[in-house]
């Protein structure tokens, strides 16, 4: 089992995705709120979120990717944050996305501060870059809490984007 703890903060861990979590991936992109500002769709099903999940290679590729992030308090899944490395745009990026319930605690921003501390201790990168759409005040909210700072616009599906950066 991949479940070994990558990062600790202090009310959060952050572990490995796995088939197991299936369940709290479907129903947290379930939520049209959830996603309506990252351009993905629902899963059809569970067993879809399953099979995705039990294909994400990231993890084997990179050793890191998108985490699930659990509370401390009481084991519970929150939604997932990391760092995802895209050959085409050579280019790392933080993401996260959480249960709407948890929206405005401060999850977010202590689940990326961790994993942008991890990408540049541990894994040296130089840059990590955050991509939002522009009206998704929320999430770039979070980049700039954790140290991006606005870099330039982009093309978001469709839609105006916005991209933050930070250097280490």
């Amino acid at each position: 089992m991949n479940s070994i703890k990558v990062l600790e903060t202090k009310r959060l861990y952050l572990r490995r995705m796995t088939v197991e979590d299936a369940e709290n991936a479907y129903l947290l992109n379930l939520d049209p709120e959830v996603i309506q500002y990252t351009g993905d769709d629902s899963f059809e099903s569970i067993e879809v979120a399953r099979q995705f999940l039990a294909s994400y290679s990231h993890y084997d590729h990179y050793d890191f990717g998108r985490w699930a992030v659990i509370s401390k308090e009481n084991d519970e899944f929150l939604g997932w944050c990391g760092l995802k490395f895209t050959p085409e745009l050579d280019e790392y990026d933080i993401g996260f996305r959480f249960f709407k319930k948890h929206w405005n605690i401060g999850y977010a921003t202590e689940a990326a501060q961790a994993c942008i501390d991890l990408g540049f201790n541990h894994y040296k990168l130089t840059t990590i870059v955050g991509r939002a759409r522009k009206e998704n005040i929320g999430s770039i909210r979070v980049l700039e809490k954790i140290g991006l700072t606005y870099f330039g616009d982009f093309d978001f599906d469709g839609n105006a984007g916005v991209i933050y950066a930070i250097n280490r």
